[in-house]
């Protein structure tokens, strides 16, 4: 199967070309096109294997482009949503579809701005709570997608879902998408999609098979200095490296520059926008 076989919008098709992609993963084969139907949708699927096309692509495909929300996008971190809404930009760019981020950490006055200007909102559930409660924003999105729904869950926000949901109309397709079911999230499901369609993509189906796992035995004094060779080795373009807390982050960053790496870090006790140039600049290589 390729995607031209689902139908999209041309606009939609053409991004899908430049984009490069021809082949649907699992869960983008299983999902568009009962998108496309209309239906309701329950996907369990890991990360890494494609979500945001198959959701994207379906309802952007739907989308009138009329200078309304028409879709809304809730992701449980600011990172997340810079990802999912760059991945949306590039789909519906050639079809004037316009995104908008909203997180928190960052002034309510232009995320405003930008909303009232876009077709797809993608947003974490915090600011955009406070936005609807304030009465700053009044959005009627025809597509609702809940992403990564069971970390929304891990990190408390059930209850900022649930409330959200009051603000939004009935009469709308929603699409769940999860790596797990725990039993809160089927009860959320209970509540908040109508009669859904079931998508369930296996560990052996997701699409990070090429990946090669390998682990080295270092005594924990040795470990900077073997993580050094190792990458003087090995060479690779780009590197991400994790590390158990923020301190260690800061101390490696600070090791691996002294040897004359060009290295970042990243954790959540930085500024949002030192986070942003960060992600930027390694997405771009430099």
């Amino acid at each position: 199967m390729k995607f031209s076989d689902f139908n999209l919008k041309d606009t939609i098709q053409a991004a899908v070309t430049e984009a490069g992609f021809t082949e649907p993963s699992p869960v983008q084969k299983d999902a568009i096109p009962l998108v496309l139907e209309g239906h309701d949708l329950i996907a369990q699927a890991q990360t890494g294997t494609g979500k945001t096309a198959a959701f994207g692509l379906p309802t952007m495909s739907m989308m009138k482009g009329d200078g309304s929300v028409e879709g809304l996008v809730i992701v449980p971190t600011r990172e997340l949503a810079m990802q999912v809404s760059d991945e949306l930009f590039r789909f519906g760019k050639l079809s004037g579809l316009k995104t908008a981020t909203v997180y928190g950490g960052t002034a309510y006055g232009k995320q405003i701005e930008r909303i009232k200007q876009a077709s797809i909102v993608v947003a974490t559930p915090g600011r955009l709570q406070d936005l609807l409660m304030s009465g700053k924003i009044k959005i009627n999105p025809k597509f609702v997608i809940l992403d990564e729904a069971d970390e929304m869950l891990d990190m408390g926000f059930l209850d900022e879902i649930k409330n959200i949901f009051t603000f939004l109309p009935k009469e709308r397709q929603t699409l769940m998408f999860s790596a797990t079911m725990p039993n809160a999230i089927r009860k959320l499901a209970e509540q908040i999609l109508k009669n859904p369609k079931t998508v369930s993509i296996t560990k052996s189906e997701t699409t990070n098979t090429k990946i090669t796992q390998l682990y080295y035995v270092v005594q924990e004094k040795e470990r900077d200095d073997a993580l050094v060779r190792l990458i003087d080795y090995k060479n690779p373009e780009k590197c991400i490296i994790f590390c158990r807390m923020k301190k260690e982050v800061d101390r490696l960053v600070a090791h691996m520059t002294a040897q004359g790496f060009k290295v970042s870090g990243l954790h959540g006790d930085m500024e949002q926008k030192q986070r942003e140039v960060t992600i930027r600049a390694f997405k771009q290589g430099g």
